[in-house]
């Protein structure tokens, strides 16, 4: 068992966030423990656990939804970023 905790570059947009979450849930034997979001610096963070094989999986289902969502050119948050 591993848990994982990712932050993506979105603490606004609830449904984005949400569809990222349910992206990374899609992923066989992962368990979503909690998600929550930071309006101040548009971040939001993801901890789910699971056997490697299945958080590395919901991990990447994770990045590439929040990469096809997530526009930097558009993003301002107190912290500086590099990706979504």
């Amino acid at each position: 068992m591993v848990e994982c905790v990712p932050n993506f570059s979105e603490g606004r947009d609830a449904g984005v966030v949400e569809r990222i979450v349910a992206r990374m849930g899609e992923a066989a034997g992962v368990s979503i423990l909690g998600s929550e979001m930071d309006p101040d610096h548009n971040r939001a963070v993801v901890t789910l656990a699971g056997p490697p094989e299945a958080v590395l999986d919901a991990a990447v289902r994770g990045v590439g939804e929040a990469a096809r969502l997530i526009d930097l050119n558009r993003h301002h948050g107190a912290h500086p970023r590099i990706g979504a």
